[in-house]
This record gives structure tokens, sequence and C-alpha cells, in this order.
């Protein structure tokens, strides 16, 4: 590769107008900042910010559907800010893996959004849950979007600010222990990640990743990228909880409003999966590869340790939060992969952080059902949901099922490319430890389903109504469950576009610097 040319600091003004389209780039951002603080100026009016907050979730969704339609049919785009040519200015690059998180993002928040106006009461409305999660839909979009590894860091603490915000919604003495913890490792992860970007930008001179991945081969013996890589695995490993770094999730996840609990299961953690791809994957690709081994057996043990503990809980919300433990796992383990085994392993995570996305949100939002039907969230506690509801026990079952990745549903084809991937690599013992996982996962929610549904009520339940604003976002996530796993198709293909952009970024890297000229 040749060495970087220099540019000259007068030359890098633009001086061609930025088109139309590129402005897709930044509008989702952009627009869920307006309209956060056009809810907080609201505050007083709570019925009103409550269904402002819906449509500008749904305004988000189709923003961020005509962007991946963009990306998908033309390839990544560059927006710059303040018309600085990269690797000066602060760019947002969006490919195809970025558009696909962020729009699964926003259709998972507008479900929450949807669900919030049963579970969040005119108190939680006007202590700023709308503008916290619009807050927070800006942190996870930028985080999506951003095309400067600094800026990434920038959004991790925006959407950080606000899941603080959102954890400790109500003040209950449990919120507050929850948001400690989660607080105090979170911290530390994002302290480290500021430590690694330091670091990186001392040996490469630039924050541009698409600078970063031209730059990171031609210095691999040069600087130390061992070390950085190992650093910002720890960092992100944290920040989506793998083993060992797991143990503040399930401390912290089951104490906010449940449909804070499930924005976090299908957001937060896939952010830090999202930033360990962008980053091993596609800018240190090398280092990635060396420490392949490490991470796969980091993603067996989150596996194991995560279904484990599912089956060993009895408080619905905590068991769910080990099932996000074991995804995670699935996701650890197609980035060990993605070098061994060809695209198999990336496309394999990629379609599996979006099948979580969906299912961990309706999981969630499924336990708050149950607690609204039944009483709790107690294993032990629980019974004859099945004589109460039969449509709802149906649609749970479906939900527990696609976790479990068991056919003809989302979490089925994620497994298949990632076990096939492990085989063909020759790491039998990865795939052994993802159908392991999934055998103690279907046990687990075996015995969810037997305790909670089937299991005759220790008392008579009194009918429960049903409630468009509950049903129908529960409704909608399971219906894109069963429709990613009986028509795989267009997610499979799309997925694989995302992972080859990841393992050969010569297009992302020209729509930075679509001169060639660095």
């Amino acid at each position: 590769m040749a060495a970087p040319t220099t540019v000259d600091l007068s030359d890098a003004l633009i001086a061609a107008p930025v088109p139309l389209a590129h402005w897709l780039a930044i509008l989702p951002v952009a627009h869920c900042i307006t309209l956060g603080a056009v809810l907080l100026m609201l505050r007083g009016y709570p019925r009103v910010q409550a269904w402002l907050a819906i449509s500008g979730l749904a305004g988000l969704a189709l923003i961020d559907a005509a962007l991946l339609a963009k990306v998908a049919a033309e390839g990544p785009l560059t927006m710059v800010m303040g018309r600085w040519l990269p690797p000066f200015g602060i760019a947002f690059t969006v490919d195809l893996f970025g558009a696909l998180m962020t729009f699964t993002a926003a259709l998972a928040a507008l479900a929450g959004g949807i669900y919030a106006l049963a579970d969040i009461g005119q108190s939680g409305r006007r202590y700023g849950f709308f503008p916290l999660l619009m807050l927070l839909m800006a942190g996870v979009t930028g985080a999506f979007l951003t095309g400067d590894i600094f800026n990434l860091y920038v959004w991790f603490e925006v959407l950080l600010i606000s899941s603080f915000g959102l954890i400790i919604l109500g003040s209950e003495r449990e919120q507050i222990d929850g948001a400690l913890k989660y607080a105090v490792l979170n911290l530390i992860a994002t302290t480290l990640f500021l430590i690694c970007v330091g670091i990186l930008y001392a040996a490469f001179g630039t924050l541009n990743m698409a600078d970063i991945a031209a730059r990171a081969r031609d210095l691999s013996g040069t600087a130390p990228l061992m070390t950085l890589a190992s650093l910002f695995l720890l960092a992100f490993g944290m920040k989506a909880a793998a083993f060992p770094v797991n143990f503040w999730l399930p401390a912290a996840y089951h104490t906010p409003r449940i449909v804070v609990s499930a924005l976090f299961a299908g957001l937060l953690t896939k952010v830090g999966i999202y930033a360990l791809i962008r980053v091993i994957v596609m800018l240190l690709p090398v280092e990635r590869a060396e420490l392949s081994p490490l991470i796969a057996l980091a993603a067996a043990a989150t596996i194991v340790v995560g279904a484990l503990g599912a089956l060993a809980e009895n408080d619905i919300r905590r068991l769910f939060g080990y099932v996000v433990i074991s995804g995670i796992g699935n996701m650890l383990a197609g980035v060990a992969l993605g070098g061994v085994s060809g695209l198999g392993g990336i496309s394999g995570a990629v379609f599996y952080a979006l099948h979580s996305m969906v299912l961990m949100t309706a999981l969630y939002l499924a336990a708050g059902e149950i607690a609204r039907r039944g009483g709790g969230f107690s294993l032990s506690a629980l019974g004859g949901l099945y004589r109460q509801s039969g449509g709802f026990t149906a649609l749970s079952l479906v939900l527990f099922l696609a976790a479990c990745g068991l056919p003809p549903f989302s979490g089925f084809w994620p497994k298949v490319m990632l076990v096939k991937a492990s085989l063909d690599s020759g790491a039998w013992w990865l795939a052994a430890a993802i159908l392991v996982g999934g055998f103690l996962t279907t046990i687990a929610f075996g015995r969810l389903f037997l305790l909670v549904y089937w299991r005759p009520a220790a008392m008579v339940l009194a009918p429960s109504r049903a409630n468009w604003r509950t049903g129908l976002p529960l409704a909608a996530l399971t219906a894109l469950v069963i429709g990613f796993g009986i028509l795989p198709e267009r997610l499979l293909a799309l997925s694989q576009s995302a992972a080859a952009g990841l393992v050969e970024p010569g297009a992302y890297l020209h729509s930075v610097f679509p001169g060639g000229a660095r």
C-alpha cells in the first residue's frame, strides 16, 4: 500500500456543495436531539409529550428506512461536518452494517415508546422519560453512524448519560442500587475506551475510521496495535457484558421500569458489540486474527455462563438478563471466526445482533405483560396464564422458541451460520458451546413456560383486559421474529453484504476519500 499523501490544510475545505442525499447520514441524530429538546420544553404537558414522542419515533424509523434503502442501493455515504475534508473533519459514514443496526434500533425504540404509554405514568413523564428516550436514541444512532472513533466515544457518553436518567426513573431503593452497579462498570469501560482512543491517535495521527483502516496494515509491525486491540476488546467486552466482565448486567437490568429494561436489553449491549465489530474487524483485522483464540474462549464461556445463569434464576427479569449475556457470546463467536472461515462468522454475528435487538426488546415487554396479568415476576409465585389468555401464551411461546434458536423463528438462522462457520474452521468445541448453550436455554425457557403458563395458579386470576398499548408493540415485534425466521433470504443477503463491507472496506474508504488520496 502506498504511503499516505500529505494534504495541505489550505485545500481541506470542500468546494463543492454537499449532495442532498448525504444529509440523510446525520438526519436521524439531528431528529432525535431536536425532538428531545422540544419534549423537554413540553414536560408540563405529559399527554402531548407522549404522543409527540411516538410520532417522532415513527418518523425516526421512516428516516432510517430511507437511509437503509439508499445505502443498500448505492453503497456507503459520507457527510462531513463543517465542510472540512477527511481526515481533518468529523465524518458521519454510513455503510450497510450501520444502516441495518440503526433501522432495527428505531423499530425497537418505537415499540418501547408505545409500550411506555401504559408503563410510564404522569410522574415518570414529567421527570423526563420521553426526552431521555430521545437522547438515548441520539446516542445509539450516533454511535452506529459516526465515522470518527473519538465521536464514537462521545456518542457512548450521550447514551450513558440518558441511560443513567432512565434507570433511576422512580427513585426506588432497588433502582438506585442497580444504577450504581451499572454506572461504575460502564464508567470504567468508558474510561478505558478513552485511553484506547488516545493511544490510537498517538499511533496513527488520525481519528477517522477510514483513514485508520487504510493505514493499519502498514503500521502493524511498528505500532503497539496488539496491545491496543486487546484494550479495545476489554473495553467493548465490558460494554457488551461478555464473560468475565458480565456480572453487572443481571444485577442492574431488572431494577428499572420494564420498558427501560427492554430498551437496555435490546439496544445498549448491541452498541458494545457494534463497536467491537467495527474496530476489531474493520480497523484492526490482523490483530483480530491473532486474538481470535482468546475471543473464541470468551465467547464460549459467555454462552455457557449466560445459559446456566438463566437456568438458575427465579426472577423472570434476571433470567432474561442472562439470556442477553448468552446471546452476546454467540455474537462474540462470530467475531472470533471472522478471519478463519470467511464471511460466515461475521455475517452470523450481524444477523444475530439484528435478531437479538428485536427479540430481547420483545421478551422484556412480555415479562411486563406477565407481571400485569399474573401479579409479579417470580417463577415460584406465578401460574395459570394459559387459562387466562391462550393468545398471549402462544405469542410468548414463539418468543421463547426464538430465544432458544429453534426453527422456524429468527434465532435459528444465525446459530446455523455460526455453527457451520465453527465446524468449517475446525473449532468444534466452539460449535459445541453454541449448541450446549442453546440446549440449556431451551431447558430454562421450558421451565419458565411450565411454571408460569401451564401450572395451575395458586389462586384464581382476575380476567385481564386486552390493552393495545402493550399488546400492539409486543405483537409487532413477534411478527418480525416470525418473519425473519420464515423468510430469512433478504436479511441473510443483507447480513452477508454488511459482513463483506467490514472485511473488505474498500467501498467504505472510497466513500470517505472519493479521490483516493488521504
